[in-house]
């Protein structure tokens, strides 16, 4: 796709320094007060970001929280020492809220007080804008002509002090989200896509954070190389232990036992303690210390019954996988062959990527189970009950009507 804002620029200009200065770590209620009555006092949207320790601590709290308005001033909250953020929701909860990827932010705010009711997603309006790359540095580079610091994102965020070039970094991060914001927004309505952000930032709004995952031992790296269903027993067992371990820790799991230690341990199915510290990860110093808890761990999904045993996949709710279509089911094949070529054509037109488009998932389970009879108005309700908005049954309800009708 191209992308809309692509012309001959100069080369872009390095943000080194906020603007204003870096202000100073806001840890104390009354700082918080104050800050939270300049934001109140503020006009316009309020720029906010968070970050978080991912890979370094359990779940995924925020460490820092940045926020900024016209009037008002960077603020650099420290949210270990002011857990309850209440006070900055009162002053601005009737602003929008300017964020880059939401979803990734929204639940770390919202464990802190911090809800909004309105929402800009910047990453999200660079996507239905057709921007090819919808990275915040990418996006900022293009659209504003800054380049952003890069290396700071994936830090351990949870350290104290936390280092003044981390601090610059996460302070230049919300000053120029408000300027993207306006200059996505032009975009947008040069393009009549204005609606469309709109619907899309209120279902995020709306989705609320996500529940909790089936099955997260499932997602172990390597599980794919289990074969039986005692394997996955063991496997479970071990990653239930590692996860108990991890939070009482307050430690990424994966730095507890990493998951291919686990999955090695699993395979060579140790028949005691001994043979277990044979394998490489269980010769260092921690894990010795540890090894009869991960050997008991996999002792103990060795003794499962059968009955308790998971089953190799877990059942899901919906479609099989798609490489098994043509055989189970030729006709929702070619129904799901026609709905992809014509959601790829819309995708074309509008310049918006096939996913944003209408959910992949969605669309699987339309042409798996189409509705009864297959005509315009059924098709309608079975993607507003799926999930979709106005702005997308509007674009793909005719493909998708056709796609299920010729097949």
């Amino acid at each position: 796709m191209e992308d809309p804002a692509a012309e001959e620029s100069p080369p872009a200009v390095p943000l080194l320094a906020p603007r204003d200065g870096l202000p100073p770590v806001i840890e104390t209620s009354t700082q918080l007060v104050e800050y939270a009555e300049a934001l109140g006092a503020g006009t316009g949207p309020v720029a906010v970001d968070a970050e978080r320790a991912s890979g370094y601590r359990y779940g995924q709290r925020a460490y820092l929280v940045q926020m900024r308005r016209d009037g008002s001033g960077t603020g650099l909250i420290d949210p270990v020492p002011l857990p309850d953020l209440s006070v900055i929701q009162d002053a601005v909860a009737d602003a929008e809220w300017v964020l880059h990827a939401a979803n990734q932010d929204l639940p770390c705010l919202a464990e802190i007080g911090l809800v909004p009711k309105r929402i800009f997603d910047t990453e999200l309006a660079a996507r239905l804008a057709g921007l090819p790359r919808v990275g915040l540095g990418a996006v900022v580079e293009s659209l504003l002509g800054f380049s952003l610091q890069k290396g700071h994102s994936a830090a351990d965020w949870s350290t104290r002090p936390l280092p003044e070039e981390w601090l610059v970094y996460a302070a230049l991060d919300v000053e120029v989200l408000v300027d993207l914001r306006d200059a996505l927004a032009a975009i947008l309505a040069e393009q009549g896509k204005t609606e469309w952000a709109r619907q899309e930032f209120e279902a995020i709004l709306a989705a609320g954070p996500p529940p909790p995952k089936a099955d997260p031992w499932r997602r172990t790296s390597g599980v794919h190389g289990l074969r039986s269903r005692r394997q996955l027993g063991m496997l479970r067992s071990l990653w239930q232990a590692r996860d108990d371990m991890a939070r009482r820790r307050d430690v990424a799991p994966g730095r507890v036992l990493p998951d291919a230690a686990m999955v090695s341990a699993v395979q060579a199915d140790p028949a005691n303690e001994g043979a277990l510290l044979e394998l490489p990860v269980f010769r260092g110093r921690a894990n010795r210390r540890l090894i009869a808890t991960w050997f008991g761990a996999i002792a103990r999904g060795r003794a499962l019954p059968e009955a308790e045993l998971p089953l190799q996949s877990r059942p899901g709710d919906g479609p099989p996988p798609v490489n098994r279509w043509a055989d189970r089911d030729p006709v929702a094949a070619a129904r799901l062959q026609a709905a992809r070529a014509g959601l790829a054509e819309i995708s074309e037109k509008h310049s918006v990527p096939v996913e944003n488009v209408l959910s992949p998932d969605l669309v699987r389970r339309l042409m798996w189970s189409p509705p009864e009879p297959p005509d315009a108005g059924a098709v309608a309700e079975a993607l507003r009950a799926g999930g979709a908005r106005e702005w997308q049954i509007e674009l793909t309800l005719d493909v998708l009507t056709d796609a299920v009708a010729k097949a």
